[in-house]
């Protein structure tokens, strides 16, 4: 539905729905949902109202400037795309609902050996599958239960448990699981088993049904009503939890599709691109003084984290503290080994920071004759984006998807540097410690290194214990070495008090 400004309640179905609120300057100030559109938006701009409403509601009647909704079929869809538009846009006036409430979803996790279905209320970035939100909490854990049961998937917590928990494992004893933590079935046969249990969740219930009905018939004909009434509830759960497939909501703002796509194509629309960036880099630097300068590589695809591309860089031709300069080194180093391998490039290049570092990557790509591509850099301070050819950055939306996957880019970038310079500035300060100790060599530094992984473990093996792990070494030169380490330590502690 398009922004409106006039108000007229001829225009306003009598339908359930969401509407949306905004000020003069565009930003979302309340969602709210309503089974009567037209009734429940009219009642906001009754001249009466603005004059007797609490203060709170007085200030939001009076900040409305542009309106707009969207009809769904049921309430349940209403609560629902209220509940996603408020975690979007966290408009001011929705106090009630800016909490973490979340409804349940259902989860797949495909890095399993034997991906099950589980519950979950966070959507995370990673080789998952969600269904949902799903507004019957109860209803939903009921049908899961019996989901797993009817097609024999893991209800275990580990997809590869050990043989004591195997032993123990209930719904292996009561046949409620395929087992194919022990090989009763292969990996083709409980995806099926798998596959079946997705076609229900698409809304495939009629034969489910018909095969509980026939079993609550059975029940009810042997005079077990307990058990026909749960074979009742369950067909009803069914129903009321897949039957409408009603999981996806159309919303003019909101994509339907998978939030990382969505993000995608945001971008490309915000930057006029002629590709949506479905493969993105960023390049962060990290060093203190210019000291074990290094660099990171994060990757996106498709919005969401790709891990197995990342990269590190130990920067190597810059000697003092100039970020441009290492900025233009990686990006040059990295792109040169993609023209001489061949490999693609990305859709989108991204360096954290404004116009220097976005001229010193654009200035490394030229220098190597790379291709054009896309290259753009993210301020932190303003989270502003700079583009080539540009004065004035593109200032986004602090809710806007596209700025928001931008960012976590550019987060996961600096994450990925600072712990890579942490671990080489840890691994120089312990090197040093052991500098100091007479008869510890660079060789027997490097072996002491490489056997007890870092000083501190070192310092707490008993001399017997490194004698006898680092060949070579002897006990005296083992005593000796404990005692400076640990004099080094007390050193340490009275200086700090």
């Amino acid at each position: 539905m398009p922004l409106k400004s006039e108000f007229h309640p001829v225009d306003i179905p009598a339908k359930p729905g969401v509407y949306v609120y905004r000020d003069r300057f565009g930003q979302v100030i309340y969602v709210g949902k309503a089974r009567n559109l037209r009734r429940r938006m009219s009642s906001y701009f009754q001249p009466s109202r603005a004059r007797t409403a609490d203060p709170k509601l007085r200030s939001l009647i009076n900040s409305i400037h542009q309106w707009s909704f969207e009809v769904v079929r049921t309430e349940d869809e209403a609560l629902i795309l209220e509940s996603r538009l408020i975690k979007t846009y966290a408009p001011h006036y929705n106090i009630l609902m800016r909490d973490d409430k979340r409804y349940l979803l259902l989860k797949i996790d495909w890095n399993e050996k034997f991906p099950t279905l589980k519950l979950a209320r966070i959507e995370k970035p990673g080789n998952f599958q969600y269904f949902g939100p799903f507004p019957q909490g109860s209803a939903l854990k009921q049908t899961l239960e019996f989901l797993l049961a009817r097609f024999g998937l893991r209800a275990c917590r580990d997809s590869e448990p050990d043989a004591e928990t195997r032993k123990h494992c209930l719904k292996r004893i009561i046949h409620d699981c395929c087992a194919p933590c022990i090989g009763k079935v292969d990996a083709t046969q409980y995806r099926a088993r798998l596959d079946a249990a997705l076609a229900v969740l698409g809304g495939d219930i009629a034969p489910l049904r018909a095969e509980l009905e026939e079993k609550m018939k059975a029940a009810a004909a042997a005079q077990d009503f307990e058990k026909a009434a749960k074979f009742r509830d369950i067909s009803s759960g069914l129903e009321a939890v897949f039957g409408r497939k009603n999981r996806k909501f159309r919303n003019p703002e909101l994509p339907e599709e998978d939030p990382g796509m969505a993000a995608v194509k945001a971008l490309a629309e915000r930057l006029k691109l002629a590709v949506p960036p479905r493969h993105i880099i960023g390049f962060d630097i990290s060093n203190i003084l210019g000291q074990q300068a290094v660099a990171s590589l994060v990757v996106m695809r498709d919005g969401r984290p790709d891990r197995s591309g990342y990269r590190r860089f130990k920067i190597k031709t810059v000697g003092q503290s100039d970020d441009f300069a290492m900025m233009k080194e990686v990006v040059q180093r990295h792109f040169s080994r993609l023209m001489e391998t061949g490999t693609p490039f990305p859709d989108l290049l991204m360096v954290d920071g404004g116009k220097g570092q976005l001229s010193s990557a654009i200035q490394g790509l030229a220098e190597i004759d790379a291709p054009p591509l896309p290259v753009l850099g993210l301020a932190k301070k303003n989270e502003e984006i700079f583009l080539p050819g540009f004065s004035e950055p593109v200032v986004l939306s602090r809710h806007d998807p596209a700025l928001r996957m931008l960012q976590a880019l550019r987060d996961e970038a600096h994450r990925f540097a600072i712990t890579f310079h942490r671990s080489l500035r840890r691994r120089r300060i312990e090197r040093s410690l052991l500098d100091d100790i007479p008869g510890i060599g660079d060789t027997r530094k490097k072996q002491l290194l490489r056997v007890f992984g870092s000083v501190a473990a070192l310092r707490k093996a008993a001399p017997e214990e490194i004698a006898k792990k680092v060949p070579g070494l002897g006990l005296k030169l083992a005593e000796k070495l404990s005692a400076e380490l640990a004099a080094g330590k007390k050193q340490k502690n009275e200086g700090r008090s």
